[in-house]
């Protein structure tokens, strides 16, 4: 996939995983790595830049396989913001399938 698509989608998939379930990092990165193809390190700053805007908070977790874990959840701020995002994704994809992919 194209990596300006990706860039495109990966706010609204990190909070759409965390709207399911907290997570840490790595998980969120696994998750997104087998629908879109990404780096590790891409993750990181998303989710960084969505604490500092109150989309997420994080709080620590023991781990059984090592150092306790930087968990991951949704507030109801990032809920907004997701439900923003997929209602901006939806009136994307109908005009493009309007005006270009349907367009014979």
């Amino acid at each position: 996939m194209d990596t300006q698509l990706k860039k495109g989608v990966l706010d609204m998939c990190v909070l759409g995983i965390l709207k399911k379930e907290d997570a840490y990092g790595y998980i969120i990165y696994q998750r997104i790595n087998g629908l879109l193809g990404i780096s590790e390190s891409t993750i990181y700053p998303i989710l960084r830049r969505f604490v500092k805007a109150r989309y997420l908070q994080s709080y620590l977790k023991p781990s059984n396989t090592g150092p306790a874990r930087k968990y991951f959840s949704i507030t109801p701020e990032g809920e907004r913001h997701y439900k923003a995002l997929i209602i901006q994704w939806k009136k994307f994809e109908e005009t493009i399938n309007q005006q270009v992919v349907r367009s014979d």
